[in-house]
């Protein structure tokens, strides 16, 4: 069992350590609790934030914190050239595509300056350790006039919504996440949000890192959003 301090989230290397051995314990039931949990609007997601990169057939990708390999597939099915990049080796070892995987750190990715076409990352910016040096990463090994697009959890505008959603992602994700898989894991991915900055404030990072056409949409009525956004080519 997982076993993470909810009320004092962890930074730094502990912070390192406890998401990739929550993985590891997690990877066996991850894709049947990302179904359940959102009443498999997860699919959807991930076949908008592939349709957004709007690259070009056979463009290569890399899917960081790949897990088991959805975004691999439908980086797949939609003509792309994925690659997957993950640091639990639970994840890697329950994955569900033939695609190249590697393990690493995606803070220090093993390619080349300038290699990728296009990058997608679905639900982990949260459990990073330095957001900030994750996009000067990005801004790095993406080439100029390539894709970003990022998945993350986020909180509906609406107050009515928001309230509906706090109780929802509060309560019964951990709860559901507790019957099906690891329930100390389960607590901890809410509280987790609290590592995200203010939306404003990593669209500014993304653009200090060299990115142009910053976007942010808000899906499914706002509990979850997508950030796009095109490396900057010379004099732009």
């Amino acid at each position: 069992m997982v076993d993470i301090d909810t009320e004092h989230l962890p930074e730094g290397d502990e912070k390192v350590r406890a998401v990739r051995s929550m993985f590891d314990a997690i990877a066996p039931r991850y894709d049947l609790v990302n179904r359940v949990m959102t009443f498999r609007m997860d699919v959807g997601w991930r076949r908008r934030t592939v349709r957004d990169l709007r690259l070009g057939p056979g463009s290569l990708v890399a899917d960081l914190a790949c897990g088991t390999g959805d975004f691999c597939r439908e980086l797949e099915a939609q003509g792309l050239r994925p690659i997957g990049f993950d640091l639990s080796y639970g994840m890697l070892a329950n994955a569900r595509t033939d695609v190249p995987l590697g393990q690493a750190d995606i803070l220090r990715l093993p390619v080349p300056d300038g290699s990728l076409d296009g990058v997608t990352c679905g639900f982990a910016l949260r459990n990073l350790v330095e957001l900030g040096a994750f996009f000067d990463e990005l801004g790095r090994a993406v080439r100029p006039g390539g894709r970003i697009a990022l998945l993350e959890v986020a909180e509906p505008p609406n107050p009515v919504l928001r309230f509906g959603h706090s109780i929802y992602f509060g309560k019964v994700v951990p709860l559901v996440g507790g019957l099906l898989s690891d329930p100390g894991a389960y607590r901890y991915l809410p509280k987790s949000v609290a590592y995200l900055p203010e939306p404003q404030a990593m669209l500014d990072r993304l653009a200090e890192a060299g990115f142009v056409q910053v976007d942010r949409k808000l899906l499914s009525t706002g509990i979850s959003q997508l950030i796009t956004a095109t490396r900057r080519k010379p004099g732009w």
